[in-house]
Formats: C-alpha cells, structure tokens, sequence
C-alpha cells in the first residue's frame, strides 16, 4: 500500500498536478529538506512544486532504487529536466516518506544542494 500511494506521488510530481499531490498529502504533512533544516507545512511545499514546474521542463524522476520501510518508503533518484537555458538538470537525492492512513504524512529529503540552488536561481530569474 505504501509504495503505490509513493508511485502515485511521484506520477502527479512529474505531470504539475498540484490538486492529487494535495490530496495525497495529510493535511498536517510536514516536508523536511537536508539543506535548510525546516519543517515546511503542505501549502507551502505545494507552491515550491508548482514553481518547480514552471522552471524545468522535461520533469522526471530516475528512480534508483526504492525500499519499503516499516511506516513508509524510502528512495533514492535523480530529478531531472531542463532549465529555460537549456541546460539540463540532474538532483541527485534520497528521500524518507512516511505514510500513514493512507497518506504521506512526513517527507525527510536529502538532496544536492548545488543542483537545488541551481533551479532556485533560475526560478528567480524567471521572476524577474
């Protein structure tokens, strides 16, 4: 069960779609990343996302292998796509997704902080 409601993540991750990714989260999810140490509530991680897609085309996720834990899922993968640049993207990173009552309940991800830089960048210059 957990590893479908992960597969179903990363399926609506890839296609922007931000209303099944809502769906899929708790309402008190909380979405931790390696490189700010912050607990970042669903709302607000739903607006990263939705960002994200407006800067790299292409989005997918290269799963390298992923593992059922006891509460949840782990995985390791490469985000990739292309910067409006041009230049393609590749996020190296693991992530911890905890699952409860059918849906994930805490993200801990571990990432590149480089390549994650790299699209923040590219996402303010989008900005203007």
């Amino acid at each position: 069960m957990s590893e479908q409601l992960v597969v179903r993540f990363f399926a609506a991750l890839e296609a922007g779609d931000i209303a099944a990714l809502r769906e899929i989260y708790a309402p008190d999810a909380v979405i931790w990343h390696n490189d700010d140490l912050l607990e970042q509530p669903v709302e607000e991680n739903l607006k990263v996302l939705a960002g994200l897609h407006r800067v790299v085309s292409g989005l997918r996720y290269d799963v390298i292998r992923r593992v059922p834990a006891p509460d949840g899922v782990l995985q390791q993968h490469v985000l990739r796509g292309r910067l409006p640049d041009g230049a393609e993207v590749a996020l190296h990173a693991a992530m911890y997704l905890r699952v409860g009552d059918g849906h994930i309940t805490r993200i801990e991800e571990y990432l590149d902080s480089g390549q994650r830089a790299t699209i923040k960048a590219a996402r303010e210059r989008m900005a203007g």
